[in-house]
């Protein structure tokens, strides 16, 4: 998530794609296998899909970050196009990658143990308290990022994984914190899983709360200034 990124759009793009599917995989992976090991502890199991998480998060910001930024988040993007660090073309491609590795994450999550590479989620995550959680799991994040940015650079992978191993366990809805986590989570049955029609609910609390978080840190974290 560095501010200023001088490597090939091309390269970028690979790096948010193969980040993104690497992040879904570890998220959904992670769930199923804690689901199987358990043996129906709902605590044990999301502890269990928090430290993995967490753990490849902290890696894909310090081997990406240099490349691509490491935003392999929608919400990121917008942010960092709104601060004018990523143009209108960019961010759209980020999007773009960052749907498909995220979607092609849950089908290698899914065929790494021996399930079909997709099912519509039906994981029920809906309701005002939920969306709260959503929009305040990203705040979190994002706040976490621009923070670190401003004062810490050196420190941001720990950063971002730390936050969202917090946000698994002080947010309602266990913090996907992240649009096209969110939408590759939507197609799978699992631990992880979301019901595909929660989506979009579930995106737009994570936008807002990604805005919000920009408006905060532009007063906390002013840019140029010591």
């Amino acid at each position: 998530m560095s501010r200023r990124v001088r490597v090939p759009l091309a390269t970028r793009l690979l790096a948010e794609a193969m980040g993104t599917l690497l992040l879904v995989a570890a998220v959904v992976g992670s769930g199923i296998m804690a689901e199987r090991l358990s043996g129906g502890n709902a605590a044990l199991a999301l502890i269990a899909n928090t430290l993995a998480t967490a753990a490849m998060l902290v890696v894909l910001v310090t081997i990406f970050g240099p490349v691509s930024g490491a935003h392999l988040n929608p919400a990121v993007s917008l942010v960092f196009a709104l601060r004018r660090e990523l143009g209108a073309r960019e961010f759209a491609a980020y999007v773009a990658v960052q749907i498909v590795g995220g979607i092609a994450g849950t089908a290698l999550a899914h065929l790494m143990f021996d399930l079909a590479p997709f099912a519509l989620g039906t994981n029920s995550r809906t309701g005002l308290s939920q969306w709260l959680a959503e929009a305040v799991a990203t705040f979190s994040l994002v706040l976490a990022i621009l923070g670190g940015l401003r004062f810490r650079p050196d420190a941001l992978p720990w950063l971002v994984g730390l936050v969202i191993a917090a946000a698994y366990w002080f947010t309602a809805s266990t913090s996907f914190a992240n649009p096209a986590v969110t939408l590759a989570r939507g197609f799978t049955t699992t631990f992880s899983g979301i019901a595909l029609g929660d989506v979009p609910a579930f995106a737009a609390a994570e936008v807002v709360g990604a805005l919000a978080a920009a408006a905060i840190a532009s007063a906390l974290f002013p840019r140029g200034k010591a």
